[in-house]
């Protein structure tokens, strides 16, 4: 009887954008994990590799499992969600690479405005001076001088 293989994952990095619900964007926010492990709770400051509107990929001192439920906090707005870690990395020192899902799509939870899916990076303008981002808003006019 012939044996029958497993298709080999795909490794094409585009295939696998594709298949993501929602555009990550590579942003260090400071975010604070709560959570219990074996029976030990944790609190930890840390910060965001990548969002997106589904969650994030944090770095991690403390131990998780995958399928584990944490709160994620954004340390700069206060709100508190509720998420699942759905991936665990090699640890690396110190640290560990973990992916949190957010219980419901949050996309307002980071506070960013996400670039379109048609955004193509490498199209992207260079800062070159003048006013610190295009949707910051026009100072008041200057009083006139006496």
């Amino acid at each position: 009887m012939a044996e029958t293989k497993a298709p080999a994952p795909q490794t094409n990095p585009e295939a696998y954008e594709k298949r993501r619900r929602t555009q990550r964007v590579q942003i260090m926010m400071p975010v604070l994990i709560r959570g219990t492990h074996k029976g030990h709770a944790f609190e930890e400051p840390t910060h965001t590799i990548t969002v997106n509107a589904h969650g994030c990929l944090v770095l991690m001192k403390s131990s998780v499992e995958r399928s584990q439920e944490v709160m994620l906090v954004n340390s700069k707005t206060a709100e508190e969600l509720p998420c699942q870690v759905m991936f665990v990395g090699q640890r690396d020192g110190e640290r560990v690479q973990v992916g949190l899902q957010f219980a419901e799509r949050s996309p307002l939870f980071w506070r960013i405005m996400f670039p379109p899916e048609d955004w193509d990076p490498s199209q992207r303008k260079r800062h070159t001076g003048g006013n610190a981002a295009p949707s910051a808003k026009p100072a008041p006019p200057s009083p006139p001088k006496k």
